[in-house]
């Protein structure tokens, strides 16, 4: 009995240790970061840093709303795609795919999710920019080189697939059979009960899934640096060349010492994208708790 509380009290604290150093590494990057951007926010204020669309280091313009404007457009667009595709996917494996498909087919989600992300943004130069540039692009009357924020968004989309199908082929599986076979014997169909019953009980493990996605997404680097066309210019279209945070730090590390502030400028960067990650990941958690209040 001695043994027992010692182990969970030895446990209970080691718990606590690792979440107290968990916090102290979320605090030393926070305040290096801001110590690395001093220079730059002391020169111009935040509000004109983010709000600026001009970035030139060469004559000290340092504006981040091209960069703030490509990522958002990159992320929303992967998810507009991945999304519906991989709800539907996971429903159909859980659902209605037999042990044996879904057997076969998880294994191999999995193994996407392992794939290093320069192959993907390979695969991304090789098909997806030619395809946007050659034949989708002319549909609507626009000359493209393909290289462009859609690009990024469906290589980001194709990336991200594997982790949300995984999380929600997991979260539909531990819905307890009872409400499918409660829901119906009252005479409800298949897809009603899928629609009315299965995916209400397992909105909060969804959104959770999406919220990992995004969080994937906003970090993503090399791959779509390889096919957004790298343009500090404010997106106006899908077809337009855009210019994430991510691919701005990877793009410009080595040369941060030879402009002044330059190096200031990617810690900043550096320091918004995790500001970024930190906020949603909040707003997000806010709302994984109303959701699952409501279904208590």
């Amino acid at each position: 009995m001695n043994y027992r509380l010692i182990k969970d009290k030895v446990i209970r604290n080691l718990s606590g240790l690792l979440l107290g150093i968990s916090l102290v590494v979320i605090l030393a990057i926070v305040i290096g970061l801001s110590i690395k951007s001093e220079p730059l926010i002391t020169t111009e204020s935040i509000w004109t840093i983010l709000g600026s669309s001009i970035w030139s280091p060469m004559k000290g313009n340092f504006g981040f709303l091209p960069f703030i404007m490509g990522t958002v457009w990159v992320t929303l667009i992967s998810l507009i795609i991945a999304v519906p595709l991989c709800l539907a996917a996971s429903v159909y494996l859980v659902e209605y795919a037999g042990n044996r498909l879904r057997n076969f087919v998880l294994p191999l989600v999995n193994i996407l999710a392992a794939i290093p992300p320069v192959l993907y943004g390979v695969w991304g130069v090789l098909f997806v920019v030619p395809l946007i540039g050659n034949y989708v692009a002319p549909i609507f009357g626009i000359s493209t080189t393909g290289y462009s924020v859609f690009s990024g968004g469906i290589v980001l989309a194709v990336m991200i697939f594997p982790i949300m199908v995984s999380i929600m082929v997991e979260v539909l599986q531990t819905i307890p059979k009872e409400l499918r076979s409660v829901s119906l014997s009252l005479g409800a169909t298949k897809l009603e009960t899928i629609q009315k019953v299965i995916l209400k009980k397992a909105r909060p493990g969804i959104m959770a899934a999406i919220v990992l996605a995004v969080s994937r997404a906003f970090g993503e680097t090399i791959a779509v640096l390889m096919v957004c066309g790298n343009i500090p210019k404010i997106p106006q279209s899908l077809f337009d060349a855009g210019y994430p945070l991510p691919a701005l730090i990877a793009n410009n590390f080595g040369e941060m010492m030879s402009i002044p502030l330059y190096d200031s400028a990617l810690m900043f960067a550096a320091l918004l994208l995790f500001v970024i990650i930190l906020g949603f990941n909040l707003i997000s958690r806010g709302i994984l708790k109303k959701m699952e209040t409501k279904n208590i």
